[in-house]
């Protein structure tokens, strides 16, 4: 008899389709931190099952382990049963909502204007440095307080030379928190399209996805955070998105049924790119491929491809990727032990290459990472891709 009431079946169906062969457990990030099997794929799959069909209760430990997932997706890419992981740990925390949520975060990444801001001052004030020891390291102030982004400056490009006939409107999503911290990148985007021939649309006000509030299994915020976001977009051809944590979300969700596509699999494909010419420029730059990257937008190739076409930039892809920095949307703030394990094994790799660059194409994965770099024994620039590419292009 079910120990409690259970959840609606389509949970349990999903989870159905796990035969509990194991491949993904050595791809999994947090099974490799805590070698743990409630810490795998296979692990959460039984526990969500478990919780739906009623035959085990809710407990602060089976919530801990549903909570403690980065929802990287590494284990649906590597599945031969293809099963459907990330709307099943979805699914399990929308039943039962994470314990821990910090709702001053939600709360800002509304407002990026705000949020920005507050990260100026932050940084004029210097809080980075002494704000976690006054409230504590290991409070989520003083947490958010150590990792508070930097805020880019704004490139002046020069005008990008247009052709007389537009190829068509492109919307650019702007986003939440890349509102405030990449706003580098989609004046690089926006240099770019412009270069190939489109009429860029840029909504007055940034939108949301959705991706933090549905991540935690609170749908009905979701779907409230990007409501506005399909008005928008209204009568373009394509949008097209810098940050690949928010791509998925967009493309299954919030605009559902538009032609969404990420920045680098757009670019990378449109054959007008060979029109284009980018100067030479002498670094050695690593690349990070964002989990997001790989596993949601699959486009790791164009993103590589797109970076070769730049003359003498040595390229230095990092090892075993995917493998997930720990930024995973809000992730790094609210589990910060697992978090640092996992940006500590990305950064001491990185160091070790020695760059002048490290390039990635996530917000939040750029962010979490430079703010361990600015602090190591070498200066390493944490750039988009589509940054590079822009600053080289030969007007």
């Amino acid at each position: 008899m079910p120990v409690h009431s259970p959840a609606p079946p389509d949970l349990a169906a999903l989870a159905d389709q796990c035969v509990m062969c194991g491949l993904c457990l050595p791809h999994c990030p947090t099974y490799r931190v805590e070698a743990v099997e409630a810490e795998s794929p296979r692990g959460r799959i039984a526990l969500a099952k478990a919780l739906a069909t009623g035959t085990l209760a809710p407990s602060p430990a089976a919530q801990a382990h549903l909570d403690q997932c980065l929802s990287c997706l590494s284990c649906e890419a590597v599945c031969p049963s293809k099963v459907q992981y990330g709307e099943i740990i979805v699914a399990a925390r929308a039943a039962h909502p994470p314990a821990r949520r910090l709702p001053a975060v939600a709360w800002l990444s509304r407002r990026p204007r705000l949020l920005r801001s507050l990260a100026r001052l932050g940084a004029a004030i210097g809080a980075p440095r002494w704000l976690p020891r006054v409230v504590g390291r290991d409070s989520s102030l003083g947490r958010l307080a150590a990792e508070l982004p930097r805020v880019p400056a704004v490139p002046r490009f020069n005008a990008a030379t247009k052709p007389a006939a537009s190829r068509g409107r492109i919307g650019l999503f702007l986003g939440c928190i890349a509102s405030a911290f990449d706003r580098d990148t989609h004046a690089a985007a926006r240099r770019l399209l412009v270069a190939l021939g489109y009429d860029v649309v840029v909504p007055d006000a940034p939108h949301c996805c959705g991706a933090l509030s549905r991540h935690a299994g609170d749908l009905a915020q979701a779907l409230c955070d990007s409501a506005p976001t399909r008005a928008a977009f209204a009568g373009v051809d394509t949008v097209v998105v810098t940050a690949s944590g928010c791509f998925g979300s967009l493309r299954d969700h919030a605009l559902a049924g538009s032609r969404v596509r990420e920045i680098g699999e757009f670019l990378a494909a449109d054959a007008a790119l060979d029109t284009l010419r980018f100067r030479p420029l002498t670094r050695r730059a690593a690349v990070h491929v964002p989990c997001s990257v790989a596993n949601v937008s699959k486009s790791a190739k164009a993103m590589t491809a797109l970076l070769r076409r730049i003359p003498s930039l040595a390229l230095a892809p990092l090892a075993d990727q995917p493998r997930c920095c720990g930024a995973a949307g809000s992730y790094f703030l609210e589990h910060p032990r697992v978090a640092d394990v996992l940006r500590a094994e990305r950064v001491t790799e990185v160091e070790a290459l020695a760059p002048d660059l490290l390039i990635t194409a996530n917000i939040g994965c750029r962010a979490f990472l430079d703010n361990a770099l600015r602090r190591g024994p070498r200066t390493i620039r944490v750039v988009h891709a589509a940054t590079v590419l822009a600053e080289q292009l030969d007007d």
